[in-house]
């Protein structure tokens, strides 16, 4: 195996075993190449639907073998054929060789989701990255030399690069090189249906490459400005112009200020869906991408949203309908995953999204129970949630699922945690009716009291009652529907309108 790790500046009791444990990360890594995107590698119920979705998404993705040097085809039909082949480098100052297993294999899987092969990895260990070529001049021809052994087209850095560190690689290995940003952002790309969720992601992809332009050679050369070159060019008609980079520049800021007028225009219809939903209660789903997120909603909803077992696969947000053991109805938000490093430009695009969960009546926080640090996943999404104003203030409850194949210990060590926690497996639905009932007890419930009788005619509120508040009692006499309920404010108002007067 080509993967190795460089020594340490410090002393180190044993380079040699050190050197062996850094290929025996990189080798367990590889051996789980494959996994997320395997036939057989999501498991379903039977609440997860027809899931056509994935199936259609599985047509698309990218097949092996299949020439690189493709013609007569355009991008988007490229970019759905093309398998990429990478080469994963990941490098740690600080922790153990599990933190950085642990990271790397999920930029595996990251690379996976995103339609490519993982073919070899380098890992390496230095107290800081080199300002260069973020790996330094040895471990970077070492890289190429890698690149060139076992056929690669694409590097993948489990960083985030500096313009001037991604170019300098690039010198170096002579294939792509990307960042783990702009991974992420290339998987969010893939994934978003709704057009909110596309222009969200071209607004954090067009962030991101802002500071990322470059230009090669007469690409670089001014465009004449005024009528410089035309018919009838004078005194005063001429100027400097603009580079082409600064004509990309001023683009790509004219592109972005639509997007950002399209998103805030896309505000109004939102707030209408959130008034059609007002006086339910709002449960919100959060947590670290692949937790089990839309396989809770299933479980929970029904609602046969996509499930699969890839990094990303729910971007645009899902709202469903569900109730409490004891009748009252609530909705069910299922939001975008979050992940470590979560890219800034993707949080602040997913703002109006995000708002879902500051708005909640309270946070189911699913973690997956059965991830080696489980406890780094439960931090990564805090601090995702922390730039969300008001979600501090919603009540939170930790969801451990999978936890049918969670390590005890592990369970333990979660159960001790200051927060409520309750255990479920969204698969085999162990622990769904004890997360229901707590959900029931949690919620907030209607505090205005009535006690009136409502016409026969208008069987619709009495339907309301039912579904948005407390029924304490209900008989039926002559005038019409006796009501003794809890119900919200605006909802006792409208039945004191349409109550009938009795004596």
């Amino acid at each position: 195996m080509d993967g190795r790790m460089s020594e340490l500046p410090s002393p180190v009791p044993d380079p040699t075993a050190e050197q062996s444990r850094a290929d025996a990360v990189i080798d367990r890594v590889l051996s789980r190449a494959g996994t997320a995107v395997a036939e057989g590698g999501t498991r379903v119920t039977d609440y997860d639907g027809d899931q056509f979705e994935r199936d259609e998404r599985a047509a698309l993705r990218r097949v092996a073998n299949l020439s690189t040097e493709l013609e007569d085809i355009t991008e988007v039909e490229y970019r759905q054929l093309r398998l990429e082949k990478v080469v994963l480098v990941g490098q740690w100052s600080h922790g153990s060789a599990e933190d950085a297993e642990v990271s790397l294999r999920e930029l595996a899987a990251l690379a996976e989701t995103a339609g490519s092969e993982v073919l070899d990895g380098v890992l390496q260990r230095r107290p800081h990255p080199d300002p260069a070529t973020y790996v330094g001049k040895g471990k970077a021809q070492e890289v190429a030399e890698i690149v060139a052994a076992v056929g690669a087209d694409t590097v993948i850095v489990n960083d985030d690069l500096a313009p001037s560190q991604r170019r300098a690689l690039e010198d170096v290995v002579k294939v792509k090189v990307i960042d783990r940003t702009a991974l992420i952002l290339d998987i969010f790309a893939q994934h978003a249906k709704s057009k909110e969720g596309k222009a969200q992601v071209e607004l954090a992809q067009l962030e991101y490459l802002l500071p990322r332009l470059r230009g090669w050679g007469e690409s670089m050369s001014r465009q004449a400005g005024g009528q410089v070159g035309g018919a009838g060019a004078g005194m005063g008609s001429r100027g400097p112009g603009e580079t082409k980079i600064e004509l990309d520049r001023r683009r790509i800021h004219t592109r972005m200020a639509q997007l950002r007028r399209q998103i805030k225009a896309m505000e109004p219809a939102r707030a209408v869906r959130r008034e059609k939903r007002l006086g339910l209660p709002n449960v919100a789903i959060v947590g670290y991408t692949n937790a089990g997120k839309s396989s809770l909603l299933n479980r929970v909803t029904g609602a046969g949203v996509l499930v699969e077992n890839a990094l990303f696969a729910t971007l645009d947000p899902t709202v469903r309908r569900s109730q409490t053991p004891d009748g009252r109805a609530f909705t069910v938000s299922d939001t975008v995953g979050f992940v470590r490093d979560l890219p800034h430009q993707l949080v602040a695009a997913f703002a109006s999204t995000l708002e879902e969960v500051a708005n909640a009546d309270l946070m189911l926080h699913v973690v997956d129970a059965s991830h080696p640090d489980p406890e780094s996943q439960i931090r990564a999404v805090r601090e995702v949630l922390s730039d969300v104003p008001g979600a501090d203030q919603v009540k939170e409850v930790l969801v451990l699922n999978k936890a049918d194949i969670a390590d005890p210990d592990v369970l333990l060590r979660l159960r001790a945690r200051r927060e409520m926690t309750i255990e479920v497996s969204a698969l085999t639905g162990a622990g769904i009716d004890e997360l229901m009932a707590l959900i029931g007890r949690e919620l907030p419930r209607p505090s205005t009291e009535v006690d009136l009788v409502i016409p026969y005619t208008r069987g619709d509120l009495v339907s309301e009652v039912h579904t948005r508040g407390e029924v304490l009692s209900e008989t039926h006499v002559a005038e019409g529907t006796r009501l003794h309920a809890l119900v919200d404010e605006p909802l006792a108002g409208r039945l004191a309108e349409a109550a009938v007067a009795t004596a």
